[in-house]
């Protein structure tokens, strides 16, 4: 009797292997993988993800415990804890990077034909970061100020019509916010929400200049003179409506 597929090998199957094979052809190394194949890999790295896992030697430990189901999970090779952290040593992290836009431009595809929220604008864009914590014995270099902890930071943009990513960098996790936006890419008639950390009128320029707009919360030191003032209807929510120019140096 045929074994049902498992959830994980349900997940995973949205990626095609010849989608796969391609990006291993850009970012291949000299040596070609023995015990551990690529696409081992990445089911390694994914089943850690999507379970918690919280070191290699746990997503090795999980797996070996259910070696009968291995093969249904989607895996064709010996997974052991060297061979996975050589692995994740050695290969090309440009790989996964090429990977994941594999997958947002499918994702955008599949629900670009849905209806947004009719109260939003065509094309709008939420931006915020999230740390990513490391272990600093591991990553001494992911140190930042005022910590004991190892970190990234991960910039994400999201599409607000469907909440699918449309953009992400990762950063060391001193770097600042608003010095994202200058790798943001600008699209013109499009509509940004951003968060306080975000404000640097200079840099929202670069939004201004291609047509683009942002919505962005103020910080209490800005300082302005309001030029015109129109009528709003508070019972909506809204505070005012108002035509500035800043003043802050």
């Amino acid at each position: 009797m045929q074994q049902p597929a498992t959830v994980f090998s349900q997940i995973t199957d949205v990626l095609y292997p010849a989608e796969f094979d391609r990006c291993v052809q850009l970012f291949a190394t000299a040596r070609s993988p023995r015990a551990l194949t690529y696409y081992d890999q990445f089911l390694a790295l994914c089943f850690g993800q999507l379970t918690y896992r919280e070191s290699l030697r746990d997503i090795v430990s999980c797996l070996r415990a259910q070696r009968a189901s291995l093969y249904h999970l989607g895996f064709r090779g010996e997974i052991s804890r060297t061979n996975l952290a050589y692995a994740s040593h050695h290969r090309d992290w440009r790989l996964f990077e090429a990977i994941a836009q594999v997958l947002m431009r499918r994702a955008a595809r599949l629900y670009g034909h849905q209806d947004g929220d009719p109260e939003l604008p065509k094309v709008a864009f939420a931006l915020d970061s999230s740390m990513i914590s490391l272990s600093l014995k591991l990553f001494p270099w992911g140190y930042y100020a005022r910590s004991t902890q190892a970190a990234v930071k991960l910039h994400l943009m999201l599409s607000l019509q469907g909440n699918l990513p449309a953009w992400a960098a990762i950063t060391e996790a001193h770097f600042q916010d608003m010095r994202i936006l200058d790798r943001v890419p600008a699209v013109a008639g499009a509509y940004y929400v951003m968060d306080r950390g975000y404000l640097d009128f200079l840099r929202l320029r670069r939004l201004h200049q291609v047509g683009s707009f942002f919505v962005i919360r103020s910080k209490h030191h800005v300082r302005f003179a309001v030029s015109t003032s129109r009528p709003v209807d508070k019972s909506t929510g809204l505070r005012c409506d108002q035509t500035i120019r800043l003043t802050t140096r």
